[in-house]
């Protein structure tokens, strides 16, 4: 008791002590009813510990055995590739770990330069600028782009770093419906009294699996005058005939202005991010965008499996070609067990369920089967909308596929989402 008399005595003492004390309990107790709100609503989201490289067969903390992932935006596969490790290696050696500084003051390296090069000719663009993710692109872009005189029209299912992006920026703000081409040129037209307009869409929406329709976007965007803009995070190295992405394959690459897109999802899946387009453009984004500007620049290790990622989808397509057919499969064995896919031949694969806590328990006996697979839900996906979204890699065997379909059959009978 005299311990706490004395504490007290102290907090007294200490200008403001006990309204410090007081507003911090008040936090806790703010936060500790979010939280608890969370994990009522089952959209609580646990970290599970991998142990190993990443790959199609991983190894989990407290599981024991090797585990098939289903769930990594390894697409190619190139993240534990003996090459672009060693590319990584190689950089680190000869560049260091780090620069310890922006890019303009003394963080370019010829390494950073090159693969800014060799990003605009794969996209045959004019130039490229990298950014620590594609969620620094993204937030970086609309800002440095768009003024007051200007329009963003905005698919309503875009990414939140589209989102967040566009809040920063000053334009006028066009919402229109997911895919909807009639709510686009209303909004177009709309749009005709503000000097810029720029169509603003994910090329595959990473929660749904479907893709944009960008000939038809493109054909609005010319006859009312606007630009085009397209992240690629979930396209680029495997969509289109030689991985380009959706532009590709649609044949609109003469038709969209701007792409962001990742390094850390098919390209190797370290990290980074990047924009390409115009020669302008790009140099503008050097001068003005706050994520460019106030970021260190990417580690050599990162720039160097990057570069060795997109030498390797350049010298064949091969890796790409066999992506289609492993999709398709998984899809067609799933609908055909009584499942509902959304989306349509991209290797995201939502599986529908609706309910979060369903999700998220049948995502855990999945994982008690050997398939690591995550749940999700609220916010992340609307209300009501909770899937499992399992993702197919060009290094899962069909062995894998029939495998992983083996188990959600087991699981869903067991919770009741199948017959």
């Amino acid at each position: 008791m005299w311990a706490g008399s004395v504490w007290r005595a102290a907090l007294r003492r200490a200008p403001g002590g006990f309204r410090a004390q007081s507003a911090l309990a008040q936090l806790r107790g703010i936060l500790e009813e979010e939280l608890e709100g969370i994990r009522g609503a089952g959209t609580w989201k646990s970290e599970r510990v991998i142990t190993s490289r990443q790959g199609p067969r991983i190894q989990v903390d407290s599981i024991s055995g090797g585990i098939l992932n289903f769930c990594a935006n390894n697409y190619l596969g190139l993240s534990s590739h003996p090459e672009v490790i060693q590319a990584g290696l190689q950089a680190l050696e000869e560049f260091g770990a780090g620069l310890s500084s922006v890019r303009f003051i003394c963080g370019t390296q010829s390494i950073h330069k090159n693969l800014e090069a060799k990003i605009a000719r794969f996209h045959q663009r004019d130039d490229a600028i990298l950014y620590p993710s594609c969620f620094d692109a993204n937030t970086g872009l609309f800002e440095a782009l768009l003024t007051p005189e200007d329009a963003v029209l905005s698919d309503e299912l875009n990414h939140a770093s589209i989102i967040d992006g566009i809040r920063l920026c000053k334009a006028h703000k066009y919402r229109y419906r997911h895919l909807d081409m009639a709510d686009l040129e209303a909004k177009l037209q709309e749009a005709q009294k503000h000097r810029l307009r720029l169509v603003t869409t994910d090329g595959a929406f990473s929660m749904d699996g479907d893709i944009a329709p960008l000939q038809e976007i493109c054909h609005l965007a010319s006859r009312y005058g606007a630009l085009v803009f397209v992240d690629e995070c979930h396209a680029t190295g495997f969509l289109g005939p030689t991985g380009r992405g959706t532009d590709e394959l649609l044949g609109v690459m003469d038709q969209v202005t701007i792409i962001n897109s990742t390094l850390g999802k098919a390209l190797g899946g370290a990290a980074g991010g990047y924009t390409t387009g115009p020669g302008p453009l790009v140099s503008l984004l050097r001068q003005r965008s706050r994520p460019y500007l106030f970021s260190n620049s990417l580690p050599p290790a990162v720039v160097g499996c990057a570069s060795k990622a997109l030498d390797l989808l350049m010298e064949s397509n091969t890796i790409v070609q066999s992506m289609a057919a492993k999709t398709q499969r998984f899809r067609s064995k799933m609908e055909a067990a009584g499942f509902t896919i959304s989306g349509a031949s991209h290797p995201i694969c939502p599986v529908m369920l609706g309910d979060a806590r369903l999700a998220s328990c049948m995502a855990d006996d999945m994982l008690k089967r050997g398939i690591f697979v995550i749940g999700f839900s609220y916010p992340v996906v609307p209300k009501g909308k909770a899937r499992i979204r399992v993702q197919i890699s060009a290094v899962h065997s069909e062995e894998d596929i029939d495998r992983c379909v083996e188990a959600f059959v087991e699981v869903g009978r067991l919770h009741g989402a199948l017959p």
